[in-house]
């Protein structure tokens, strides 16, 4: 899924590649559940949902690279922990944070993925434009 994730942002990503490669990872009811703190945050449901979701973060990250990964878990319960680079589309501000998610497969399909943020608010903050003007 994280190599069809790659390509479909690498081919254009949302609004202009195809959905499509990465369906067949997803379950039709999948569920993804973002922290409400976040500029993305609330949940994301159906193959419809997820493909919002990817449009969403598109508007909110300029980049988003996954530079270290590490599988803790895997089977009808994974878990992965990841180091992400990002830069915010709005200030240009960049982060590094760590994510683990959780993630329940069933026939081979992802049906929920909970993805845990350790700081959601300094993820917010650098994304949020700040006023100059004082």
């Amino acid at each position: 899924m994280y190599a069809a994730e790659a390509e479909y942002l690498a081919a254009g990503g949302p609004g202009t590649a195809s959905f499509a490669p990465l369906a067949p990872y997803f379950a039709p009811d999948v569920v993804l559940h973002q922290a409400a703190g976040l500029p993305y945050g609330g949940d994301w449901r159906g193959h419809a949902g997820m493909e919002r979701f990817f449009q969403e973060m598109s508007r909110v990250w300029e980049a988003f690279d996954i530079v270290q990964q590490q599988f803790l878990a895997t089977g009808e319960t994974s878990v992965i922990l990841s180091r992400i680079r990002a830069r915010s589309r709005a200030t240009g501000r960049e982060i590094a944070f760590p994510i683990l998610q959780t993630m329940a497969i069933t026939e081979g399909r992802i049906t929920e993925v909970h993805p845990f943020y350790w700081d959601t608010a300094t993820i917010a903050a650098v994304c949020t434009p700040t006023s100059e003007a004082g």
